[in-house]
């Protein structure tokens, strides 16, 4: 882009900001008033064309990816064949049906969770490849094979523009599926997906347990038309975790680990379940509230370690995962998050997160930067306070799910929450640059996509950075004034 380009990109930049934060403004400190009226929250019948199974025997279904390295230079593609092995194999190449390159998945596998039997998992790694470039890939074979694209991310830059999605908690309702149409409508590279996945779990019923396989796999091929074009970021909730003893199901996550895998062993991690991936100018952190996260722990050890390595001049962005919300003012799940954020939450502000994402709560909320890290039990300090070095909290819960919303909140709303509605959608993350984003929550209006909460968020890093080149100005200035050098 030359001097031109730029300048009036600044120019249509700076005036969407400036219009943003009137309507951030707006929306500062409220519980909407929105009612939703009558929309279906039941499930999606199986016979409906979003869960149709491709036609042909043994072809390839349920295609998601996900990035498949630390810095967007790979992805794993993951596919399912119902009835016979097939080929491991995926052909690709940067221009339409020219497929140069050949890569080879791991042998498929194959799973059992109580009478449930899968079909052959596929998953395979493509690795080396160019950054901000479409590449199209092939999967399975014959009259069977199915084609899809991708486009890898630009590389790690501070100023590099990225557009993230955030869902969580989706199911396969039609609730869902207006979500899903409507993310699939904004300009988003990729998903930022915060747990919750199919709710295949809600069918544990006496008579209906072999259905919590199948209803992963309808999930599969419900959300395909999004995950096999672009990555999903996974993380789990407690829809995830499947410990059924009294089926004899005793690990947990299988159904989820058997399917979804992340580039864990990229970043250290020991583990699927929490990782963290470097894309654009964004240093993405995901953590399992269903796992081990106390001190000594596994996760615990990880993370220590992680927020060391984020180098915020690459990748000044830095954001955070998980499932249950450290802070929520809504009567479901309240304080669930409570471990966690005692735990992890001043490593939060000493690293100067800028925002966390959480779903778990079927409903929007947005907090003000605020922390409780002076809190114990002896010194008469309880209450969360301001905190500008303390990143922002919002959780998205409300993709769809099949329990339908959570409430009520809590009245009065207390000082930390900036906005909240019980209400279903999905939200946006718009980088600029290293200093400033653009998010938005979008409300799914009874069928319509609405913009609904809308604000600037400003770089903590950089923000910062640029505070303490001020003061240090100001005290030169003030230094030579008085003759002091």
């Amino acid at each position: 882009m030359g001097d031109v380009g730029r300048r009036h990109y600044s120019i249509i930049l700076v005036t969407y900001l400036l219009f943003v934060n009137t309507l951030s403004n707006v929306n500062g400190g409220i519980t909407s008033t929105f009612v939703r009226s009558e929309f279906p929250a039941t499930d999606i019948p199986l016979d409906h064309e979003v869960f149709a199974v491709p036609p042909g025997y043994n072809a390839p279904q349920q295609v998601h990816i996900t990035q498949g390295d630390y810095d967007g230079k790979a992805v794993i593609i993951s596919w399912i064949t119902p009835d016979e092995p097939g080929s491991s194999e995926v052909q690709y190449g940067k221009s339409n049906k020219n497929y140069e390159f050949t890569a080879l998945g791991t042998a498929p596998t194959k799973y059992t969770f109580y009478q449930y039997k899968s079909g052959y998992i596929h998953h395979c790694l493509l690795s080396n490849l160019e950054h901000n470039t479409k590449y199209y890939y092939k999967i399975g074979s014959g009259d069977v094979a199915r084609e899809f694209w991708f486009e890898t991310p630009p590389e790690l830059n501070p100023d590099t523009p990225y557009v993230f999605g955030i869902i969580g908690d989706l199911g396969q309702t039609y609730n869902s599926l207006s979500t899903l149409e409507h993310y699939m409508e904004s300009k988003a590279k990729a998903v930022l997906f915060l747990g919750d996945l199919s709710y295949a779990d809600r069918y544990a019923s006496s008579y209906e347990y072999d259905q919590i396989g199948l209803r992963w796999d309808t999930w599969g091929r419900f959300v395909e038309p999004s995950t096999a074009y672009q990555p999903w970021i996974w993380n789990t909730g407690n829809h995830e975790v499947d410990f059924l003893p009294q089926l004899g199901e005793m690990t947990t996550f299988k159904n989820y680990l058997n399917r979804y895998t992340t580039p864990y062993k990229a970043c250290n991690s020991s583990d699927p379940l929490w990782y963290s991936i470097r894309r654009a100018s964004a240093h993405i952190i995901v953590l399992s509230s269903y796992s081990p996260y106390v001190k000594y722990t596994p996760q615990y050890i990880w993370l220590k370690q992680e927020l060391k390595n984020v180098d915020r001049e690459k990748t000044p962005w830095l954001i955070v995962l998980m499932h249950i919300p450290f802070y929520n003012s809504n009567s479901a799940h309240f304080m669930e998050g409570e471990g966690m954020r005692s735990t992890f939450e001043s490593w939060f502000v000493d690293y100067k997160v800028d925002v966390v994402f959480a779903g778990h709560v079927h409903a929007y909320e947005r907090s003000n930067r605020i922390s409780n890290i002076k809190f114990n039990v002896s010194n008469g300090y309880p209450y969360p306070v301001p905190d500008e070095s303390a990143p922002l909290y919002i959780t998205v819960g409300d993709g769809g799910n099949q329990e339908g919303l959570a409430g009520p909140f809590l009245d009065p709303q207390p000082e930390y929450s900036a906005f909240r509605e019980m209400s279903y959608g999905h939200s946006t993350l718009e980088i600029f640059n290293r200093t400033h984003a653009l998010y938005h929550w979008n409300r799914n209006d009874n069928g319509k996509k609405l913009p609904t909460d809308a604000f600037v968020l400003h770089n903590q890093y950089w923000a910062s950075k640029q505070m303490r080149k001020e003061k240090k100005h100001y005290l030169r200035s003030v230094a030579a004034g008085l003759g002091v050098y």
